[in-house]
């Protein structure tokens, strides 16, 4: 259920450019923004989301229940319910979204897919780490591939008015964007490799075992640091590859998409939030080091405690340890929204449908990073039951900020693609059975 419905805001987003695209003028000439037309030809169009928190959760509670009833056989199914929900609940130019993703392939997708990881589980547990291992790497190679069904799958089940959408992206495309994911695999091979290196040797002197130990301890700490971080930069760029390949090659008809961020906004975007984060930490977990071995000391000084307890650096390691995950996810939720917000304004702001339309977006960083914040608040003090209030939160205020300004009339438009389309989603929809996954 969560795969779906967390990417329920910008598919539903996405659905939304090419439903209200108009009719495309031949001679139009063409502006950085999309044509270059006086304001009384364009028309604004809002999306709405008219569904609440209260409604959601009774669809969340009963999804949960069965979920837990079933043991997790439910799933497809609330998947399919969860998505219904907020389509159903998201008005573009007046009209909903539709959700009609065919029931029997979610099914069989789920059905792949747990068949799939239970048999790297029983391989994992069993020993037999030599078919685990070729398991995960069959599901790095065709993850692109996978990735590419799912958004044919998920753009076909997409309608508005009775239209599709489609996804055209070649294998080589789709290969192309996702470079990045064959260089993490070979820099985190090359940390396994190194580890396996420093550790391997049967050294007689007591010496050079002590020297490769503490080599060891230097080296790896510092290449798994270095891998993160290039790990994290790499992601970045998936991200920007994978969303920039759906905006053009996705379409109505033969009306294709259009995407003009660039990946330097990406990136820099992704270095504030990183920075700010590893910042963050980095005091509190220097200050804990510094203020908690001196306070632990008094009080220990003030009950008469022997001199091996006092000791301050001791116990600042200790409490430094113990803070850092803290930290670590108190300063992500802030970090992570923000990067989500900034990244959403930056799509948003740069997508379009051919000559016809472009999206405008007016999200405000500083209060969907605070509404995150009060959310995760929230949750946690009620154990989880605030989550479907939270989701419907953030929802609302991502589509209710994006616009869609359109060169026409809409009436007129929804007509010309209507008849363009044709059975191209049909065709889509009916494709393999593995489109489901995702």
């Amino acid at each position: 259920m969560s795969t779906l419905s967390a990417a329920a805001p910008e598919a539903a987003a996405a659905a939304s450019v090419p439903a209200s695209a108009a009719s495309v003028p031949p001679a139009a000439p063409v502006g950085p923004c999309g044509p270059s037309t006086g304001a009384a030809d364009l028309e604004v169009h809002p999306v709405r989301f008219t569904g609440t928190g209260g409604g959601y959760f009774r669809v969340w509670i009963v999804n949960l229940v069965l979920m837990v009833l079933t043991l997790g056989v439910y799933t497809p199914w609330a998947r399919r319910r969860t998505a219904r929900w907020f389509f159903d609940h998201t008005e573009v130019a007046g009209s909903p979204l539709e959700f009609a993703a065919p029931m029997r392939r979610m099914v069989f997708g789920f059905l792949v897919f747990a068949g799939l990881y239970i048999a790297y589980e029983i391989a994992s547990n069993t020993g037999q780490e030599a078919v685990a291992f070729t398991m995960l790497g069959a599901a790095a190679l065709l993850a692109p591939l996978i990735w590419r069904s799912a958004m044919r799958f998920r753009t076909a089940s997409t309608r508005w008015r009775g239209m599709q959408l489609h996804f055209s992206a070649s294998t080589v495309e789709v290969y192309r964007a996702s470079w990045p994911v064959a260089l993490i695999a070979a820099v985190w091979a090359a940390v396994f490799a190194a580890g396996i290196a420093l550790g391997a040797g049967d050294d007689a002197d007591r010496a050079a075992r002590a020297a490769r130990g503490g080599l060891a301890m230097l080296v790896i700490p510092l290449a798994t640091l270095a891998a993160l971080l290039a790990s994290a930069l790499l992601f970045v760029r998936i991200d920007y590859g994978l969303r920039r390949l759906l905006f053009e090659r996705g379409g109505l008809g033969d009306v294709s998409g259009r995407f003009k961020p660039g990946f330097g906004a990406f990136l820099r975007v992704s270095l504030i939030a990183g920075g700010v984060w590893v910042a963050l930490v980095g005091a509190v977990w220097l200050g804990v080091f510094l203020l908690g071995g001196g306070l632990i000391r008094d009080l220990a000084s003030l009950t008469g405690s022997p001199d091996e307890v006092r000791d301050p650096a001791r116990w600042a390691s200790l409490a430094a340890l113990l803070v850092l995950p803290f930290s670590l996810f108190l300063f992500a939720v802030p970090a992570i929204a923000w990067r989500e917000a900034r990244v959403f304004a930056l799509v948003w702001n740069g997508a379009g449908l051919g000559r016809i339309v472009r999206t405008q977006c007016t999200l405000s960083a500083a209060r969907f990073t605070w509404l995150r914040i009060v959310n995760v608040a929230l949750t946690l003090i009620t154990l989880g039951l605030w989550r479907p209030f939270a989701r419907v939160r953030e929802y609302r205020m991502k589509v209710e900020s994006v616009r869609l300004h359109v060169r026409g009339g809409l009436d007129t438009v929804t007509g010309r693609l209507q008849a363009q389309t044709g059975g191209v989603g049909d065709m889509l929809a009916d494709a393999a059975g593995l489109d489901v996954i995702g």
